[in-house]
């Protein structure tokens, strides 16, 4: 069994930077703001010969009931309840605060293991702020720079100390990556604009109140991935900060929020575009259904709040129709009606995400193809440029995730924009490729097989 191990302290000690460090990516935000992580991201870790499973959480701070501090500290609550370790950080460069205190007496009474790291040691006026840390009584502080790459070993020998502690059923094993693409969990994430109800939506999938919920907007501030059980289908889920039109988007925690959103899509396989039912297909949202066009991602749109909507049946029809009008790019997007408040809809909406999944992955035979184009030819000839008629001779698909397409010809930089979008939509309907982006490249020649048959 993996250990998990969640890192805790209070705001802008450098909990976010250590989880970088530790798991050696830059996932989580850091930026010198204090409170920037809310939720709980989790990642891995190589610590000695073991493998374990790391929480970032949002700074231990105090907070009035109902407030979104309150609602962060819960979730860090939460991860210190279902850690094995807690990773205690604290800033030596402030010293000793009432605050640090107040919070070791909290990891204290759970009962889990703790290792004290003393963070932002570099230089030495930071040796007496590492002396101060006794006074906790947490043990022997380790002291670390999580910036500056400083005592990292010393703190990994600490963590593994304690992991072997925990006995045999506990102890992290090696983890070797062994599986197939087709075994790993789809990557999914759910954008959209700020307070459309993505954090909803991921609580109601989940069955928790995994990520932290609220009237207020812009709650979500990092990309938070989650691994889901779906009846059966492994799935990594990515909550995402909301997209504001770019002129609205602070410098700051909020570009940073912004460029984590957009990583997001590109990483992930399908993308779930939740839109309001009482807003829907604002500009916002075409922009964003053409970003995840542009990334070559699957798509699908849930539209929320669906349980406020009076006339159901006659206004799913016109948003169906708006959506054919308003995203051209991509025809046949699926568009789920969900309220993820009441937790309905989303037994359809995963379907839904499945089918485009399958779509996105779907690869067809090269035979098939040509008949088609030969068909697709005879329907409709390529237009005659300057008195020459252009031929289409041979048609492959090199790649699938999203599909993507090659058409030989000797003209191949003549055939006009008009007859390209003709092909595409062929493709569609063909073939059944509804809901993805088809990529269609033209290259200059003829079919490319044609020499290596003749040889044989």
């Amino acid at each position: 069994m993996v250990a998990s191990i969640a890192i805790v302290g209070r705001p802008n000690v450098g909990k976010s930077t250590l989880f970088n460090r530790l798991t050696r990516q830059r996932h989580a935000l850091v930026h010198e703001t204090p409170g920037l992580t809310r939720d709980r991201r989790e990642g891995e870790a190589d610590i000695g010969f073991a493998t374990v499973r790391l929480t970032d959480t949002a700074g231990l701070e105090e907070a009035g009931a109902g407030t979104i501090e309150a609602r962060m500290q819960s979730q860090t609550k939460a991860a210190i309840a279902d850690a094995d370790i807690v990773l205690f950080v604290i800033d030596v460069r402030t010293g000793i605060v009432p605050a640090d205190e107040i919070y070791a007496d909290l990891v204290r009474s759970s009962g889990k293991p703790i290792v004290l790291a003393a963070n932002k040691c570099e230089g030495r006026s930071a040796e007496s702020g590492v002396y101060e840390a006794y006074a906790l009584g947490l043990g022997e502080p380790v002291a670390i720079s999580a910036e500056h790459n400083r005592g990292m070993g010393e703190l990994a020998e600490a963590l593994e100390a304690v992991c072997g502690a925990l006995g045999d059923d506990q102890a992290p094993e090696d983890d070797e990556d062994t599986a197939s693409d087709e075994d790993k969990p789809i990557r999914i994430a759910v954008v959209g604009r700020p307070n459309a109800g993505k954090s909803t939506l991921v609580n109601a999938l989940v069955g928790d109140e995994r990520m932290i919920t609220g009237p207020e907007a812009g709650i979500t501030r990092d990309s938070i991935a989650i691994e889901l059980d779906w009846k059966g289908r492994d799935i990594r889920l990515f909550d995402t900060a909301g997209l504001r039109r770019k002129a609205r988007v602070e410098a700051g925690p909020e570009k940073l929020s912004v460029s984590d959103a957009l990583r997001a899509i590109r990483f992930a396989e399908v993308v779930i575009l939740m839109i309001d039912a009482q807003v829907p297909f604002e500009k916002q949202d075409l922009q964003i259904a053409d970003l995840i066009a542009q990334e070559g991602r699957a798509l699908a749109i849930a539209v929320n709040k669906w349980d406020l909507v009076r006339d159901q049946k006659e206004f799913l029809k016109e948003l169906e129709i708006e959506l054919e009008r308003l995203v051209p790019q991509v025809r046949g997007v699926p568009l789920v009606p969900v309220s993820a408040l009441q937790s309905k809809g989303l037994g359809k909406l995963m379907r839904a995400v499945f089918e485009v999944y399958e779509t996105w992955n779907r690869r067809i035979p090269t035979a098939a193809l040509n008949r088609w184009l030969e068909e697709a030819q005879e329907r409709h000839p390529p237009p005659a440029v300057r008195g020459k008629r252009i031929r289409l001779r041979f048609m492959t698909q090199p790649n699938a995730r999203p599909p993507t397409f090659v058409v030989f010809s000797s003209r191949a930089d003549k055939l006009p924009e008009s007859y390209r979008r003709y092909l595409v939509q062929g493709l569609r309907s063909a073939f059944d490729m509804t809901a993805v982006p088809i990529r269609l490249n033209m290259r200059k020649g003829s079919n490319p097989y044609a020499r290596k048959r003749a040889g044989t």
